[in-house]
């Protein structure tokens, strides 16, 4: 039976193509706010990471009413880091909005994600966003998209696909290019008309897959998805149906329903709708919610496996301690544990060491997010270099490997294929358009990614657009050349002062501004040659009985770079550890003793 009162949708798009803008239009011309309501922009953009870095992390979704009929639209994010979130979210839709940019086509994350949606054979409507851009080049770009159908096997009905142009900015669509919509209408008719209700049976016995956990202080984990068959109603009683057990005689203390961004208290919920309850504890995604007499469970999600780990320790530093709420490991492990229930792309693998946790994900920015978010909440650890990790079969070692997508002046194209013919990479595409920029695509293994974005940036002085997407898994490569320089560590604690910066200008360049509090074995600074250097950057001027107090008011230092997370994460060795604290972010060699570090060295040799 297919039920015509609902439509669920997802929007899927390459990084900042505009998925939020155009929810954000849909939600105010479909009534959902009121006129007196001070929204502010990307509304679904809820976290303040979201807000910073300008990308959606988790996917959300809401609901608005046209014509009578509900539809379920989920944000989904556009990085290949958080595909975890994509394959959850397409389980709940019927249908997908590509979004492209009118200029830069698809992306590699585009590919990403459509290829997610074509494998679940979803029907698709393109959306060809940012017309206005002065730069705009849209038949090629209808063309590009439609390249990219070939290429990812779509069958015959996904190809004829229709067309939607729009201003999300301006909040405009329009079926034609030279039409006079002066609103989204032509969309709203086009999701109406195109997709169709979901296949849902009301008699059949209750399933509802849970593909997302939210938590409310008041009643608990809040389980959501999509009731694929049957009805929910609040007084009756379920089984929960987890990867190893069935628990029966289970009570709902709430039921929900999607109403714009709020999730509204009903007593019934019916199958179609993407829905959300309350009372069931020690859920996770992927469990299913059936009958009590005779509970069929549905098939479990499935996702790709994680490509790099990265080892999470207690602080057990100099400062430890001073800075951080939560910092022992039952903290972290709690912490940890509460992450992977709701973060499906995320793996949790305990150590020999009861103090040290693995943990497994898709890249180096959805750890860089996951570990500013615990900062932010108040935890104090420490976290490893990323590594990737390796399958082994038939006796021999396969390492991951990603396709990267370049996009640069024609200038800066020899040095950037020098230093990724020097990390493994192998040029498997070079396009020179004509007009300054060139496109290159790479094959490298993901080993030799980590650290390279920002040696790219600076290289292209800033002018280079990188992005990579997952390939495959290929032999181990060997050794890959990581950082070439060394670092200026401290060699006692202290205060860092300008007497003692001024020293090392010719040494490197330094990390930390003058006052910032050091301890032995902190990083300090790179160094502009091969080689770790300890240094004293604690030294002070001696004073003498013919030194004015003004006599120093005119050094001039260089100022500090100052390193973010995500550069942090690129920028430490093998030997080194980032340590994390709510007010500060530390670089420190494991070893904090210079003689120690040394003799491991040598046994290293020998």
């Amino acid at each position: 039976m297919q039920k015509n009162s609902f439509r669920n949708i997802a929007i899927i798009a390459h990084v900042d193509h505009g998925k939020t803008t155009l929810l954000d239009g849909l939600l105010h011309q479909s009534g959902t706010f009121k006129s007196h309501q001070n929204i502010v922009d990307r509304v679904m953009d809820s976290m303040d990471l979201e807000r910073e870095r300008g990308i959606t992390i988790i996917a959300k979704n809401t609901a608005i009413h046209y014509k009578g009929i509900k539809i379920n639209i989920v944000d989904t994010p556009g990085h290949a880091d958080f595909g975890g979130e994509v394959e959850r979210s397409l389980n709940l839709v019927d249908g997908v909005l590509l979004l492209v940019d009118a200029s830069e086509g698809p992306l590699p994350q585009t590919r990403f994600v459509l290829q997610k949606a074509l494998l679940k054979n979803l029907p698709v409507i393109l959306i060809i966003n940012k017309i206005d851009r002065h730069d705009s080049r849209i038949k090629e770009v209808v063309n590009e998209v439609y390249d990219l159908f070939i290429d990812l096997d779509a069958n015959d009905e996904q190809i004829d696909f229709p067309i939607i142009y729009t201003n999300a900015k301006k909040r405009v669509a329009h079926n034609q290019l030279d039409d006079h919509s002066t609103d989204l209408k032509p969309l709203f008719d086009i999701i109406v008309d195109k997709f169709s209700g979901p296949e849902v049976k009301d008699d059949h016995i209750t399933q509802f897959l849970i593909t997302n956990i939210d938590y409310d202080p008041y009643v608990g984990q809040i389980a959501v998805g999509r009731l694929e068959n049957g009805f929910i109603e609040i007084n009756k009683r379920y089984s929960l149906c987890s990867k190893d057990s069935i628990k029966y005689d289970q009570k709902l203390s709430a039921c929900y329903t999607f109403e714009g961004l709020e999730k509204i208290k009903v007593d019934k919920l019916e199958a179609g709708d993407i829905i959300a309850i309350a009372g069931i504890e020690n859920i996770q995604i992927g469990d299913t919610i059936s009958c009590n007499e005779n509970p069929k469970p549905l098939p479990r999600i499935e996702i790709d496996e994680p490509t790099v780990s990265m080892y999470f320790h207690v602080n057990k530093g100099p400062l430890a301690g001073k800075e951080g709420k939560f910092l022992t490991t039952r903290h972290l492990s709690n912490r940890l544990q509460k992450e992977i229930l709701w973060n499906v792309s995320l793996q949790l693998i305990e150590t020999d060491k009861t103090d040290v946790f693995e943990v497994c994900g898709r890249g180096e920015l959805q750890m860089a997010i996951l570990i500013e978010t615990m900062r932010r909440e108040g935890y104090e650890f420490m976290v490893s270099k990323p590594q990737v990790i390796t399958k082994e079969e038939n006796g021999k070692i396969l390492e991951p490997m990603e396709n990267i997508y370049l996009d640069l002046r024609e200038e800066h194209v020899g040095i950037v294929t020098k230093k990724l013919s020097i990390r493994k990479g192998r040029m498997t595409k070079l396009n020179n358009n004509g007009h300054g920029r060139v496109s290159l695509e790479f094959k490298i293994p993901s080993r030799g990614l980590i650290g390279f974005r920002s040696q790219f940036l600076t290289v292209t002085k800033g002018s280079g657009i990188m992005n990579t997407l997952f390939d495959s898994y290929a032999p181990w490569f060997g050794k890959i050349p990581q950082r070439v320089s060394g670092v200026l560590v401290a060699d006692r604690p202290g205060k860092v002062t300008s007497y003692a910066s001024l020293g090392m200008v010719d040494r490197g360049e330094l990390f930390l501004k003058v006052g910032t509090e050091v301890y032995k074995g902190m990083i300090i600074g790179e160094r502009n040659r091969k080689g770790d250097l300890d240094v004293n950057i604690t030294r002070e001027k001696k004073l003498t009985n013919m030194r004015a107090s003004t006599s120093d008011a005119t050094v001039i230092l260089r100022p500090p770079q100052n390193l973010s997370l995500d550069q942090c994460i690129e920028f430490i060795a093998e030997d080194e550890f980032i340590e994390v604290t709510p007010k500060n972010i530390r670089m420190r060699k494991m070893e904090l003793d210079i003689k120690k570090r040394l003799s491991l060295k040598k046994k290293d040799k020998v």
